[in-house]
């Protein structure tokens, strides 16, 4: 057992731990102290190796008293991790003992968000304001820091998709005029408190203004979005990439980020006691065409406001690459003042990116039974079923189990699949069983099917019966043209695996984008209270 105690002076004195929350995503943001990690029991073995590489790695796991601790611990040193502990009292015990607690997720960049816009006053308008300016079609662009999907679902007026990491980069190809106002905006506050300090602390000329609020701002005054924009920043020229790298360099430097090379890189990527995070801060359609061997795609703005989801383990060490000396750096020098131990890799050509695609994840090999049955046999005994239904009496039985998220389940899933947490197998899938018709086997899937494998075992205890894998899982199964079902169809879980954001989307009752709004407003007073942090704000 490990106490708050021993945690909060490992967070304070930047020593190496992971505190590692195994609840599913939406338990999590109702409760959790500052740099808690979620990483779901369901998908411990698939995410683990990826998210806390060094095997000796300090972690604590803890739960809110499910009994989930006790298990990932177990699985955690199955997998090799050889300092594991559970956080005496769980969730409890925390509180217990002083801890300070926080709700919502990515909850450390959203309270330094909050601590920057304290501390240096960034400008904001209001959402009437800044629609009074578009109305009145002013010397000004609407700069959208989120990702282009997020920005697709909602956006401002005339806005401009440039993601945070790219505002320092593009933003002058933008608004080459110095006169033209700049107004940055986000779905709520964070990145586009950060977005526009970034453009502040480079140094542009422009005037330079967030809109308050973000989209949520927007929506509470009674202003209409746009669904489905398309405008994509365009490309900068040399000399404007040269002119944005001598700004992002200098802001850096003032924020003591560090510089490394390939060499020095491989000297502490080979050190035993330290974890190293290598990070590419390009956009993800770069990454794919080419990146460095054992970097992981990061993508800049969304790596500042998702620090618990890139790196859980705190005190690690973090290397961050671009190829224009720009999103690096400035992502960098957020991190260093989010108290993070962060360098720039220097001196890097691009014949050294010599991988491309998706980085290879690390998995372990999943106990059995592993026997694995196509699409197209399970859709023969989808049909058969089909006919049972309607009266057949002595065909095949099987249960479709789908293991993958509940969104991807209700956008289309196997027909007739039921849809379970991994992490609730134990007491969900026996409601399943307890029906009239016997079942003669399970099927396992998931979305892609890296999940479904490691419950196999579990699965085969729990129902006694033969349990197969759906080869490629349910994306294997529409690339074989067949029919998916769609909604809540049958949920034998409840959906507790994602936390319905209040700033996403565009149907979120009013009260909830309010109270969201109000929460975030109470985050520094949060932080002082916390004291682990070490955030600074330069």
């Amino acid at each position: 057992m490990t106490r708050f105690a021993e945690v909060h002076q490992a967070l304070r004195e930047r020593q190496e731990i992971a505190l590692i929350d195994l609840r599913e995503e939406d338990p999590f943001a109702q409760c959790h102290p500052l740099f808690a990690a979620q990483l779901s029991l369901a998908r411990l073995e698939v995410d683990a190796w990826t998210r806390i590489p060094r095997l000796d790695t300090p972690v604590v796991v803890m739960d809110n008293g499910e009994g989930l601790a006790a298990v990932g611990a177990e699985r955690l040193k199955a997998l090799g991790y050889t300092q594991v502990s559970l956080l005496e009292g769980g969730l409890q015990g925390w509180i217990h003992d002083g801890g300070e607690v926080f709700k919502d997720v990515n909850v450390p960049s959203k309270s330094f968000g909050e601590l920057v816009e304290h501390e240096r006053h960034t400008p904001a308008l209001s959402a009437p304001e800044v629609k009074a300016l578009i109305d009145q079609k002013a010397n000004m662009v609407v700069l959208d820091a989120r990702r282009f999907d997020e920005y697709q679902t909602m956006s401002i007026p005339s806005g401009i998709s440039v993601p945070g990491a790219e505002l320092v980069l593009r933003a002058a190809a933008l608004a080459p005029d110095p006169s033209t106002h700049i107004v940055v905006n986000c779905a709520g506050r964070t990145r586009s408190i950060i977005g526009t300090q970034s453009l502040v602390n480079a140094g542009l000329p422009n005037r330079i203004t967030a809109l308050r609020n973000g989209t949520i701002g927007w929506t509470l005054a009674g202003q209409e979005l746009v669904r489905g924009a398309q405008e994509k920043f365009k490309p900068v020229t040399e000399t404007e990439r040269q002119q944005a790298a001598s700004r992002a360099l200098a802001v850096a430097d003032r924020a003591g980020v560090k510089r490394v090379s390939l060499d020095q890189l491989a000297i502490q990527k080979r050190e035993s006691t330290r974890t190293t995070y290598c990070l590419d801060v390009r956009t993800p359609e770069e990454f794919l065409a080419a990146h460095l061997p054992g970097f992981r795609s990061a993508p800049g703005g969304q790596l500042v406001q998702e620090t618990d989801f890139s790196a859980p383990v705190r005190g690690a060490r973090i290397v961050l690459f671009d190829d224009d000396g720009v999103r690096a750096n400035m992502s960098a020098s957020w991190l260093a003042q989010m108290n993070w131990d962060v360098a720039v890799l220097d001196g890097v050509s691009l014949s050294e990116l010599t991988e491309t695609g998706h980085a290879p994840l690390r998995l372990p090999v999943p106990a059995p039974p592993q026997h694995a049955i196509s699409p197209a046999e399970l859709a023969g005994m989808v049909a058969m079923m089909a006919i049972l239904d309607q009266g057949s009496k002595n065909l095949l039985k099987t249960l479709v189990l789908d293991l993958g998220t509940s969104a991807n389940y209700v956008k289309g899933h196997v027909p007739g699949a039921a849809w379970i947490l991994r992490s609730r197998i134990a007491q969900d899938m026996r409601a399943l069983l307890d029906i009239a018709k016997p079942y003669e086997q399970v099927v396992l899937t998931c979305e892609t099917g890296l999940v479904s494998p490691y419950a196999a075992h579990e699965v085969a205890q729990i129902s006694g019966l033969p349990v197969a894998l759906l080869t490629g899982g349910n994306v294997a199964w529409r690339q074989a043209g067949l029919q998916v079902e769609q909604g809540e169809t049958r949920l034998a879980s409840p959906r507790i695996d994602r936390y319905r954001r209040p700033y996403e989307g565009t149907d979120a009752p009013r009260e909830a984008m309010q109270a969201y709004l109000d929460w975030e407003f109470g985050l520094v007073e949060q932080l002082g209270r916390d004291a682990s942090h070490g955030f600074r704000v330069i």
